[in-house]
């Protein structure tokens, strides 16, 4: 086994373990086949598994999403690829007003056991239409669960937990983590969803991060360490479940609270974590709750104008010397 793996390599690994264990899995989208996805991310798959489980579609992302549900309706469990998370746009009332419904609306006779995979996320230039952060668009639909790893094991562990799900997931893959490399699974890994990750211990104050903000948030904190500011950082991993036990856990300890999200503000996930804490966990904290999250405006093209738009590492830094001013 490598030492290291990238996170787009972890992807198709985490698709192929499970496509290996259970032949109810298929996997469907554009240019997902012989061509291995366009960012890579299902390379191998056609290769081993063949047409008949690996099915190159139309651009269209209402037959890619509609297919996957009539599949899962019936007996398989697809894994889809929208290309763009942007895309989800056009397929949303699959996403919004039928997937998520049915188990409920049979009584649970009817599981739509399926995967919505999609490129996430900014900084890398791709424009305002193949740039947005979008996993707050599917947190205000109840009945999706969302996943949004941030490294490559935790690719692999996420995948095989919402391919055996029963309930919907959307799976978010952020372009700016793909070459991001680290350890490969072990064997058999399965990372449960709604289970966040404590990736740095601290004392003085909480970051809560999310995907690509992980790495923004430990290099903070790593400069943060310097000024003598010791910051506990927690990758969320999903957004639905919710573990809000570990973040109030770590505010027991911190007293202090920094989101740092991709998201804008205007609805991002933080502030439904903000919302938590205020209800559950007030007496915790000594100093405001802040929040990091991406500007309310279309993101720009230009590397200089799209850094000033996202969450970055200096942003950070210079929040949390004002919070532990209190």
């Amino acid at each position: 086994m490598a030492d290291v793996i990238t996170y787009r390599q972890a992807v198709a690994e985490g698709i192929a373990r499970e496509m290996r264990r259970d032949p109810a899995v298929v996997c469907l989208g554009e240019d997902i086949g012989a061509a291995g996805g366009v960012f890579k991310t299902t390379a191998g798959l056609h290769e081993e598994f063949g047409s008949g489980r690996v099915w190159d579609t139309p651009i269209s992302e209402q037959a890619i999403v509609g297919a996957a549900m009539g599949a899962a309706m019936t007996g398989m469990r697809p894994v889809a690829e929208i290309m763009f998370s942007d895309f989800l746009a056009c397929c949303w009332d699959y996403l919004a007003n039928e997937i998520p419904k049915v188990r409920y609306m049979t009584g649970g006779q009817v599981t739509v056991p399926l995967v919505v995979r999609t490129a996430n996320g900014g900084g890398l230039g791709f424009g305002a239409q193949h740039s947005q952060a979008t996993e707050n668009w599917a947190l205000t639909i109840p009945g999706l669960k969302i996943a949004a790893p941030a490294t490559p094991a935790d690719v692999v562990g996420m995948m095989a937990a919402a391919i055996r799900s029963d309930d919907p997931v959307v799976f978010f893959e952020h372009k700016g983590l793909l070459a991001a490399k680290g350890p490969p699974a072990p064997p058999d890994h399965v990372v449960e969803l709604g289970r966040a990750a404590v990736v740095r211990e601290g004392a003085d104050i909480t970051l809560v991060a999310l995907a690509s903000m992980v790495p923004v948030a430990l290099t903070a904190a790593e400069r943060l360490a310097e000024e003598g500011i010791d910051a506990e950082v927690i990758d969320l991993r999903c957004l639905v479940p919710l573990d809000t036990r570990t973040v109030l856990g770590s505010l027991a300890k911190t007293s202090r609270l920094l989101t740092v999200e991709e998201n804008p503000y205007q609805g991002g996930w933080g502030g439904t974590l903000v919302s938590v804490v205020a209800d559950e966990g007030f007496g915790l904290l000594d100093a405001p709750v802040r929040r990091i999250a991406a500007e309310n405006v279309p993101l720009p093209f230009a590397d200089a104008l799209e850094q000033e738009v996202i969450p970055t590492v200096d942003k950070v830094v210079a929040r949390v010397r004002d919070l532990s001013a209190y």
